[in-house]
């Protein structure tokens, strides 16, 4: 009876190490061959803070599938972002807002980021006494966080599983309240109000943003700007913008009638500040940040496998030679 001589089989590992890509600028992701998903923190730019006692611009929304991380606006980390090993992926990273030309004209908002088909919201522009996009005076814009009220406006509205609203401004007229602080991707802007009023003082920070470590260095990304106040009033406080970028609402302590609100830190989604009474202008909103984390795999591919049966029966009746062996 004739031997039956088979074929060796081949067993390949393939290894990929964990990669970590940063884009503070628009441009392109290329995948590791091995990589079928990826985590992601995907930031879009802050909107600009408002002139006049402005309120403070809201962050750019945040979205993040990193496992035990959260997304803006309350959200848990999503699912991760399926996509083909060695493949191109655009990657868009939103421009911040931009101030108006004066108190009463209104800012931009953030430009949206994305990537792989996720796409996160721009910041909402804080309002000012403006009339725009539909708003009645003083309203802050709608965005990924939303743009903080000004004085007798509404705040802005945040995106769902992005970030939060804006705070409501201060009574009009009267001007003591200030205008309110930006939406921030972990919490809503601080209204300018008080338990004390009408006495003060009157604080209106922006929502802080979200911690990642998706990079391996903790750091904190989507904060809203501070909102603007009229500086002759003392029971007026500064405007803080929220930890994550958010720019300072003006006036500063000390600081003249007309400052314009400070502008949110580049590459944070951070919104930009409401600039004080007598024109001053807001502050711009800061760009947002895009980072793809790649998993390490560590792969076993066979070339071959052997039917167990006929193996079993050839290897019993003794007709079993595997190849290279002499017959």
């Amino acid at each position: 009876m004739p031997r039956l001589i088979g074929a060796v089989q081949t067993v390949t590992n393939n290894t990929q190490a964990e990669l970590v890509t940063t884009f503070n600028s628009t441009g392109t992701l290329t995948t590791q061959p091995l990589t079928s998903q990826v985590q992601y923190v995907i930031v879009a730019g802050g909107g600009a803070g408002g002139g006049g006692i402005g309120g403070g611009g809201g962050a750019g929304g945040y979205r993040s599938s990193v496992p035990g991380e959260s997304s803006g606006g309350g959200a848990s980390a999503e699912s991760l972002a399926p996509v083909s090993g060695a493949s191109p992926y655009p990657v868009v990273v939103g421009g911040g807002g931009t101030s108006g030309a004066n108190e009463n004209t209104k800012g931009t908002p953030g430009s949206d980021s994305s990537v792989a088909g996720i796409t996160s919201a721009g910041g909402g522009v804080g309002g000012s006494s403006a009339v725009q996009n539909n708003n009645p005076p003083g309203a802050g814009d709608a965005g990924g966080s939303g743009g903080g009220g000004f004085l007798g406006g509404n705040q802005g509205s945040g995106t769902a599983n992005q970030g939060y609203a804006g705070g409501v401004g201060g009574v009009f007229p009267g001007l003591a309240n200030g205008s309110g602080g930006g939406g921030g991707a972990s919490e809503i802007g601080q209204a300018s109000t008080s338990a004390t009023s009408p006495a003060g003082p009157f604080a209106h920070d922006g929502g802080d943003g979200i911690t990642t470590a998706i990079s391996g260095t903790p750091q904190i990304l989507g904060g809203g700007g501070g909102g603007g106040f009229y500086p002759t009033l003392p029971q007026n406080i500064q405007g803080l913008g929220g930890a994550g970028g958010g720019g300072n609402g003006n006036p500063a302590p000390g600081a003249a009638a007309g400052s314009p609100g400070l502008a949110g830190t580049a590459n944070t989604g951070g919104g930009g500040g409401g600039g004080s009474g007598n024109n001053g202008l807001g502050g711009n909103g800061g760009s947002g940040k895009v980072i793809i984390k790649e998993p390490e795999i560590d792969q076993w591919i066979a070339s071959s496998v052997w039917d167990l049966r006929t193996v079993y029966f050839k290897a019993k009746a003794n007709d079993w030679v595997p190849s290279g062996a002499s017959s």
